[in-house]
């Protein structure tokens, strides 16, 4: 396990004499840091890659020496991936690691590397880097669920089944309109993603600690190279953003955990005995200790748990970052944790609601067997409206009254011809927009 702590005195980065911090100081700082920071280890190194090319551009770096960092800053990346890489407490954070790593390889050569940067503007490019990647992926995933639900939607579609209101019958549905109702919450859910990776790419790498340097950094070339798609500007706003941007990631995450939940709510009601909607395929359930004919289902109540602690994060970061003045703080590495987290929660979430969706049959007898005949009451109003002419306040008043109530169910639900009600779902229109996200 590579470690720089005996081959260079001074590995702190800020470290100017020979005293130490005192071990409890220096462990309650660090913190998390020394796990977190491997997972921002390889963005910090892409990013010193760019840094150091933008340093050879403005002559700070000789070609010789650009060359001499990539390749040691490559060899760090391959140690990175065969585990071969660790942060000790002493190291603080993965930004010390790179730079000592630097300098026990190339000495003089390795200590420009920090030339025109902080760790401030390190750590903020390392956790934007972070969250583009993460928001690309889940977007993708989430599209990939979407269309899993949209399928459903298809094959379902002539299903009736009862919809709810105030958890009470209230008109007839269908079992497609119900599937289709998540294939575009998560459609609307992965363009929201794509909106907020859009507003956070931009690049805050040059604005130092915040003030700017005495250097020409080419902060547009070093964007680029890192695939930013624009600079942010003003050096002190890169570190006020520091809680405005994590918190627009983490909605980005709570919107698609939202639509997750009200799925797992769903097929917690919809699987119980009362019900009976849906089989559940014994991979997806769990049992008791106690009770042998227990059928639960466990993790879908852990995904809807798991929503609340990813809308605790996004208020954890915003509560972080409120009340505190321009520029930076040390309390903004506490974020680290609260993105890391909800950002593992909703991978997996997602590749659990895929699992469930298709571990759950539909019953469709069970599901039919439940509709009572008084749910078409609004339908014969609407009908009142339509052959007699009367106002609907009066035509309610005489269906209610009447009690009368026969109806074909495949026959009223094509009655149902507004757009996205269940005799008109809209396949196509969100079969387009689904078109429109692929990259």
């Amino acid at each position: 396990m590579f470690s720089l702590i005996s081959t260079n005195k001074m590995s702190k980065l800020w470290s100017k004499s020979s005293a130490k911090l005192h071990p409890k100081i220096e462990a309650y700082t660090a913190g998390d840091d020394v796990v977190l920071d491997m997972v921002l280890m390889p963005y910090d190194i892409r990013a010193s890659k760019a840094h150091a090319k933008g340093l050879s551009t403005i002559g700070v770096l000789t070609s010789e020496e650009l060359s001499s960092i990539i390749n040691c800053l490559d060899e760090l990346m391959i140690l990175w991936t065969q585990k071969k890489v660790e942060i000790r407490v002493e190291d603080e954070d993965c930004h010390t690691v790179i730079e000592n790593f630097l300098v026990s390889k190339l000495g003089d050569t390795g200590k420009k590397i920090h030339t025109g940067r902080s760790r401030n503007d390190q750590v903020l490019v390392a956790i934007r880097l972070y969250m583009k990647d993460q928001l690309a992926q889940i977007r993708n995933e989430t599209i990939k669920l979407s269309r899993e639900f949209l399928a459903k939607a298809k094959q379902y579609q002539d299903v009736p089944m009862s919809g709810y209101t105030h958890t009470q019958q209230a008109m007839l549905s269908s079992l497609g309109h119900y599937y289709m109702s998540f294939a575009e919450s998560l459609v609307d859910d992965a363009e929201f993603i794509t909106s907020v990776r859009g507003h956070i790419d931009k690049s805050p790498l040059g604005s130092a600690a915040g003030y700017g340097v005495a250097f020409p950094l080419e902060r547009g070339q070093v964007a680029e190279e890192l695939g930013f798609k624009s600079v942010q500007n003003n050096s002190l706003y890169c570190q006020n953003s520091r809680g405005k941007f994590e918190s627009a990631y983490l909605e980005a995450l709570v919107q698609v955990m939202m639509t997750l939940s009200k799925f797992a709510t769903d097929m917690i009601l919809f699987t119980s005995r009362e019900f009976e909607f849906f089989l559940a395929d014994n991979s997806i359930v769990t049992g008791s200790s106690i009770m042998p004919q227990k059928r639960n289902m466990d993790g879908l109540e852990i995904l809807r748990g798991n929503l609340c602690r990813v809308i605790a994060n996004q208020h954890l970061v915003q509560d972080l970052s409120k009340g505190l003045i321009s520029g930076y703080h040390r309390d903004f590495q506490l974020m680290k944790k609260p993105i890391m987290e909800s950002s593992d929660i909703l991978v997996s979430s997602l590749e659990v609601a895929g699992l469930y969706l298709n571990g759950l049959t539909p019953v469709r007898e069970n599901i039919e067997a439940k509709i009572k005949p008084d749910i078409f009451m609004a339908d014969i109003a609407n009908e009142m409206v339509a052959k007699e002419g009367i106002a609907f306040r009066d035509a309610y008043k005489k269906a209610s009254e009447s009690g009368q109530s026969n109806f074909n169910l495949q026959e009223n639900l094509k009655s149902k011809q507004s757009l996205g009600s269940p005799g008109n779902l809209g396949i196509e229109k969100l079969e387009e927009r689904l078109s429109k996200l692929l990259p």
